[in-house]
């Protein structure tokens, strides 16, 4: 957990940026290290993996079960600050109406449209441009990718030739960076690169393996994949779902048989439990059916459960009055006396009491709607702290339903 003398270093802006961010439900995510409370067993394994096992060439897939409030895209964003502390490159996806987890090559895009690591900037094209900057002649070094990206980036290394006129070298540069980035450009466009083949299914392990060994060429440890909200499956169709579930074994399969590289799922119970959830495809049950079926917590094993390890009440007070100061900061006004500790703890109490506890998500909106009203001076009685519960939690339902309603069939 950051340290109170961290905290007293934001700037007021930077404060009211984190308060925005969490009022929308939205995870601010740099300032992860702010709200990293509880977890330090799954976070610990974690790192032992990255260390002991990805970074020697293993390879691995964990699937992050919890139900909404429960932090989970939270606790993908701790996992993908730790991996770029550790030098490795990574990417967090979002999976929505937009991001398909059934339109493979979508999804491949915007894995890579998303890498982060030790350069400037986000995005594929980023890391080339850097690359192509640093490093004259590399062929040699360059054994490892598939032809294909070899004689891609070596396109994009070239100096023009003198005849070359400006608009035409900016459009192959445009045509090769397309093709770095999995986008479909016309196979005619490629052959004068001496590129055969563009981004499907059945080569996807290639351009996989050969993106993380072009990452190990500029100085990372590997890749790390963060897949969020694999969930939204669940609003699809029969035939729609049984292609994601297809994509999702193919994944799984990549992944297993690529080296330096961990892909993270999220998901929520209903995934793993539900008829319309994996069990519904055969190939992918098989694979994992028995990954959850002991009640015991397994710190190693493929499913990450925060579900079965709930913040406890202690943390949660600690994460209120990391908030308190940091509301205090945003609006330059003093929280302390009339938002004490013990009213935080009666927040904690109170959500308890309606077995709730482990919505960290609810208890943030709590605490912020309660410090948002005692600085804009209405006393302390005026907040009812069962009748603002019920709001929070009722926003929660919205938006869960919302996220499960069938909109995207097609």
């Amino acid at each position: 957990m950051i340290t109170k003398e961290d905290i007293e270093q934001l700037k007021p802006f930077q404060a009211r940026t984190i308060i925005e961010s969490l009022r929308k439900g939205l995870v601010p995510t740099d300032y992860v290290p702010f709200f990293t409370v509880g977890r330090q067993n799954w976070l610990r394994f974690i790192e032992e993996d990255l260390d002991g096992f990805i970074e020697q060439g293993g390879s691995k897939v964990r699937f992050i079960n919890g139900d909404y409030g429960d932090g989970k895209t939270h606790f993908m964003s701790v996992i993908r600050q730790l991996a770029l502390q550790k030098q490795f490159a990574s990417s967090f996806v979002v999976l929505t109406r937009d991001i398909p987890i059934h339109k493979f090559e979508v999804v491949y895009q915007e894995v890579v449209l998303r890498l982060q690591g030790r350069f400037e900037g986000v995005g594929i094209r980023a890391l080339v441009k850097q690359w192509i900057e640093r490093q004259k002649d590399c062929r040699a070094d360059l054994q490892k990718l598939d032809i294909n990206f070899v004689n891609a980036l070596m396109e994009l290394q070239k100096t023009p030739a003198e005849n070359e006129l400006p608009e035409e070298t900016a459009h192959s540069q445009e045509l090769l960076y397309q093709w770095l980035e999995g986008k479909k450009v016309p196979k005619k466009e490629l052959k004068r690169f001496q590129i055969f083949e563009v981004l499907n299914k059945s080569n996807s392990k290639t351009f996989l393996q050969s993106l993380i060994s072009f990452l190990q060429l500029t100085g990372h440890k590997g890749l790390i994949l963060l897949l969020d909200e694999l969930e939204t499956v669940l609003a699809q169709g029969a035939s729609i779902r049984s292609a994601a579930y297809e994509n999702i074994r193919l994944l799984m399969d990549n992944t297993e048989h690529s080296e330096y590289l961990e892909l993270f799922f999220s998901l929520i119970p209903d995934v793993l439990l539900s008829e319309k959830g994996f069990k519904a495809y055969d190939a992918l049950w098989s694979r994992i059916r028995s990954v959850g079926d002991s009640e015991a917590l397994n710190y190693r094993g493929t499913i990450i459960d925060l579900h079965k390890t709930p913040l406890k009440r202690q943390e949660l007070i600690d994460l209120g009055v990391c908030l308190r100061k940091i509301h205090e900061i945003s609006y330059r006004w003093e929280a302390q006396e009339i938002v004490s500790e013990e009213r935080i703890a009666d927040i904690c109490s109170k959500q308890e009491e309606m077995g709730i506890l482990s919505e960290v998500r609810l208890f943030i909106k709590q605490i912020i709607r309660f410090l948002d009203m005692a600085e804009q001076g209405h006393a302390e009685q005026d907040f009812n702290l069962t009748e603002n519960l019920l709001i929070s939690h009722k926003e929660m339902e919205l938006e869960k339903t919302r996220q499960l309603e069938p909109a995207w069939d097609m």
